[in-house]
């Protein structure tokens, strides 16, 4: 029995006291189909077409010039996908219900973006900061609005795959270790709702990779 609920988010193991743990971040690699054979199957042909139209929309949102820069924001979407998709298996340690993965995850894209903005684009980045027709009164206002909305944009993403990881594992965990006090007929009943909110908790893992993934993309936009 779990001495504290959030135990199960707990990176650390009883092996030398070491965080093996987090070594479950790398099973997801085992998911990338090999592109050695000489007749793809079907679960290759189903990556391409996956690769294909998320290049398609990040294309079509994306306003940066360089060619391939879309490769980046998916392979963001399956490091993310993975990663919530196997947090719901059984004695997989969720990776991305920790703050210090998806922090390092949106900081290190936020400050690429600000980094190269500032740097390449320094006049587009100061106007952007000021909308147009903003009265000079309000011109003040509206630069410190922006620079707050902008410097929490990484805290936002962070939280938003930390608590929505957190929540569904929880409400998990939760209606488990209820199942010893129920009876039969209750018991049914807390089988056919776990069943119906793992479904829902895998909609959310590709959901929330996927919102991640197209709200760097327009971050990105707006530095170019």
């Amino acid at each position: 029995m779990m001495s504290n609920l959030f135990s199960i988010f707990d990176p650390s193991t009883n092996i030398f006291n070491l965080p093996i743990n987090w070594f479950s971040t790398f099973i997801g690699l085992l998911f990338i189909p090999y592109s050695f054979w000489f007749f793809p199957n079907r679960y290759f042909l189903m990556w391409n077409i996956i690769s294909l139209k998320l290049h398609n929309e990040f294309k079509m949102l994306s306003s940066n010039k360089f060619k391939g820069s879309t490769f980046i924001f998916i392979s963001l979407f399956f490091f993310i996908l993975f990663n919530n998709f196997l947090g719901l298996f059984p004695y997989i340690f969720t990776s991305t219900s920790h703050l210090n993965m998806s922090l390092s995850l949106s900081l290190t894209l936020w400050l690429s973006f600000m980094i190269y903005g500032w740097i390449i684009n320094t006049q587009h980045m100061f106007i952007h900061m000021i909308p147009q027709g903003t009265p000079n009164i309000l011109i003040p206002f509206m630069v410190l609005i922006e620079m707050i909305s902008n410097i929490i944009r990484p805290m936002t993403l962070t939280i938003r795959l930390t608590a929505n990881m957190i929540a569904g594992h929880l409400l998990l965990t939760l209606l488990g270790n209820s199942g010893s006090n129920l009876t039969y007929y209750l018991l049914i009943i807390l089988i056919f709702s776990q069943i119906l909110l793992l479904i829902l908790e895998f909609a959310v893992a590709i959901i929330q990779s996927y919102v991640i993934t197209i709200l760097s993309t327009l971050y990105s936009n707006e530095v170019n």
